[in-house]
């Protein structure tokens, strides 16, 4: 245990406070030079790519004045945030390592950088499989019946709350590992539940792309499932390891005794 562990409650939240004002402080920063990149790469072109094959030679609309500004600055934000994650990670790690014991400082790190991982995968997976998909879906039904008006604001809140969706669910296997860790769960009392995990994955599936009950969900039905099966590998790895040490302390204490 480090010798932080003892510090005054008091200078631990002022430490918090600091560590939270370098966070905010590297968002804003960030997020001032994700707005020039923005508008540089022109991103926001770059983000309708997923929906102009559907709007036939048109654009995206606005019903209000303030939607352009609305979603650029929504755009850097998001990017802004995204940049400065090394930042805000580090800041959490300084704030929590020295209460840590060693062997929980080494796995700190392999999962804040499996988190990050994790979540990118599940974004990519919604951006590029999902995404696609549900809208060739959506659009096939009332394609011939309507004709289409697809605002920019409403477009751009349904692929972000899809894609940050789909980043959230593929945290599951770090959630188990934490709860793993914690004793909470054993890879048992998982390996109970695969059905369920099934059912499980097909209703989350359901409810974040909001297309065909068949295709679209069981596609992605597979990859969540696959990821409870990871879940119990990780948690059988931390179970074993927590039964080696204990044995290990049980041998240790068994010697001084004698």
């Amino acid at each position: 245990m480090g010798s932080s562990a003892e510090m005054p409650f008091l200078d631990h939240l002022e430490e918090l406070r600091w560590r939270i004002i370098w966070s905010l402080a590297a968002i804003v920063v960030c997020v001032g030079l994700a707005f020039v990149l923005v508008l540089k790469f022109d991103l926001l072109t770059w983000i309708q790519g997923p929906i102009l094959p559907f709007l036939k030679g048109r654009r995206l609309v606005y019903t209000h004045p303030g939607d352009g500004f609305s979603i650029l600055m929504q755009t850097a934000i998001i990017v802004g945030i995204v940049l400065a994650l090394p930042v805000i990670l580090y800041q959490v790690w300084a704030f929590l390592a020295p209460a840590l014991h060693r062997h929980e400082k080494r796995i700190v790190m392999p999962v804040i950088g499996g988190g990050v991982f994790l979540f990118v995968c599940g974004a990519a997976l919604a951006w590029y499989f999902v995404l696609p998909m549900t809208l060739r879906f959506l659009f096939g039904l009332g394609d011939e019946s309507f004709d289409q008006m697809i605002t920019v604001s409403e477009y751009f809140g349904f692929i972000t709350s899809m894609v940050l969706a789909m980043g959230a669910v593929f945290e599951l296997p770090i959630a188990i590992l934490l709860l793993s860790v914690l004793g909470l769960v054993t890879p048992r009392f998982l390996a109970k539940f695969r059905r369920h995990a099934a059912v499980g994955s097909y209703a989350v599936a359901a409810i974040i792309t909001p297309g065909d009950l068949f295709v679209t969900s069981v596609a992605l039905m597979i990859p969540l499932y696959l990821l409870y099966e990871l879940s119990i590998i990780l948690s059988w790895i931390v179970f074993r390891r927590r039964e080696k040490r204990a044995a290990a302390e049980a041998l240790a204490s068994d010697e001084v005794t004698a």
